[in-house]
């Protein structure tokens, strides 16, 4: 097994284009990993919006978003969820179970193609 996980480490990062909530709660229909080249990108997968998974992993990304752009990195979540539960989870209060104005894309990977290229 680790000799196959040492020959991933050398490849690039599998491209995709998904329907993505951008920052300012817009959707990006054809955001692209590609569209971040020559940035480093911390690219995240999670389970689903609105479980009892504790989002306090998402939200101390979104704090500590100026300290990843000082480091030209990109941050960008990824879940099976669809672009509209995204954004309802947004703008859903962190007290209430939300995760607040995140200042990241959160991707949509209904058809789990993503996730299984990776």
């Amino acid at each position: 097994m680790s000799c196959q996980m040492n020959l991933l480490v050398t490849k690039k990062a599998p491209d995709f284009t998904a329907t993505a909530v951008m920052p300012d709660d817009t959707f990006n229909d054809k955001f692209s990993l590609s569209s971040l080249a020559g940035k480093y990108v911390l690219l995240f997968f999670y389970p689903l919006d609105f479980t009892f998974v504790c989002p306090s992993e998402i939200i101390a990304f979104d704090r500590k978003i100026p300290e990843f752009k000082h480091r030209s990195c990109e941050v960008v979540g990824v879940s099976v969820d669809s672009h509209f539960t995204h954004l309802a989870w947004k703008k859903t209060p962190i007290e209430r179970g939300g995760i607040g104005n995140i200042q990241f894309p959160l991707v949509a990977d209904i058809t789990k193609e993503i996730s299984k290229s990776y």
